[in-house]
């Protein structure tokens, strides 16, 4: 008998069943724009709606789930970690205003098992039904000899809308402004190398009970990423213009606060303002770790920050709360020549220079 593609290593007929297991979840995530259903060889959204627009602009994001997904596999729980995937993506379309419409997601995978590739797209699913974004299209790629066989990686792209003159840019931020956190739901989907490093994680590790975190470690560490999309869209139907926006992922407070500032502007952020989630305290002294490096590595507790002015505060704060976000009054802008002693990265120059302090009360 010759060979053929099962003998070495990709399973066509596992490739089949996956897309009947997950045909369910994805048809859940359906817009009115979708043209065609699964199955097709591109995915189809209808631009009538942006037709109507006066200057529509596309947005774009794409990320993954980084070594968080280790995790995933050592507790051989599978249907949370799509959610952070979209969550990566959408939640960086919202940064600049855009309602994000249709998403794609790309799987790797040393050895096709249809039940736990279905599992992980439900979770890409319900990520984009909390985004109210259309899952119209995927991939799932068998690399046999490449990745062992029970593991795979997870990948993601989102496209999204916005019209030009609605476009949160930061470029109208100015001193005296005010910074509004938004809370995540513990460590997201960043610094999981230092937290694997940290805990030592292995399937013992992570079945530890945590009384701190009323709950396992594993548990804590999975919990999938905020979407901010409704968030953002209960802020922009309350009439208030956000002048900026910043995701804060890895490199935490340090490296993303000042990507949405304007040039001579420091972000000043009251570290005790906001209850810090204990999962965070709980790394940090387990490590070690420098209370610096916890703020460059980590989003303790804050998912979203805003940058708004002082009159729209009490709006946003109850739009938040009208979404079932929680946010904080957590600092404000200040200009670079008020703040001299902030963190510029290594940039002196009053001119270019932004940056952020992390201040006590």
């Amino acid at each position: 008998m010759g060979l053929d593609y099962k003998s070495a290593g990709v399973d066509i007929e596992a490739g089949y069943r996956s897309v009947q297991l997950m045909k369910r979840a994805v048809k859940s995530t359906m817009r009115e724009e979708v043209l065609g259903g699964i199955g097709g060889f591109s995915g189809a959204f209808d631009l009538k709606k942006i037709k109507q627009m006066d200057d529509p602009v596309l947005l774009s994001g794409t990320d993954g789930v980084g070594t968080k997904i280790k995790l995933a596999f050592l507790m051989d729980k599978h249907d949370t970690v799509g959610i952070d995937c979209v969550a990566m993506c959408v939640n960086d379309v919202v940064c600049a205003g855009g309602e994000p419409l249709f998403f794609l997601d790309y799987i790797a995978c040393g050895k096709n098992i249809p039940e736990k590739i279905a599992s992980i797209v439900s979770g890409v699913a319900e990520g984009c039904r909390q985004a109210d974004s259309a899952l119209v299209g995927g991939e799932t790629a068998e690399h046999p000899g490449l990745m062992p066989e029970d593991e795979y990686d997870l990948a993601g792209f989102s496209v999204g809308v916005v019209e030009k003159k609605d476009m949160i840019t930061g470029d109208t931020i100015t001193p005296g402004d005010v910074l509004i956190g938004v809370a995540s739901t513990g460590v997201h989907s960043n610094g999981f190398s230092l937290v694997r490093k940290v805990f030592d994680v292995n399937e013992e590790n992570l079945k530890v009970y945590y009384p701190e975190l009323g709950t396992t470690l594993g548990e804590c560490l999975l919990t999938p990423t905020r979407i901010y999309v409704h968030a953002m869209k209960e802020i922009k139907a309350a009439g208030v213009t956000v002048k900026g926006c910043s995701h804060v992922t890895g490199g935490g407070f340090y490296e993303n606060i000042p990507r949405m500032l304007p040039n001579g502007t420091v972000a000043c952020i009251k570290k005790n303002s906001y209850p810090i989630p204990p999962i965070f305290p709980l790394i940090q002294k387990t490590g070690n770790i420098d209370e610096k490096m916890m703020y460059n590595t980590f989003n303790m507790g804050i998912g979203l920050c805003l940058a708004v002015d002082a009159k729209d505060v009490d709006t946003v704060l109850a739009a938040l709360e009208k979404s079932g976000d929680k946010g904080y009054v957590i600092g404000e802008v200040r200009s670079y020549a008020d703040v001299p002693d902030a963190d510029f990265g290594g940039n002196t120059d009053p001119q270019s220079a932004k940056g952020v302090k992390l201040e006590e009360a």
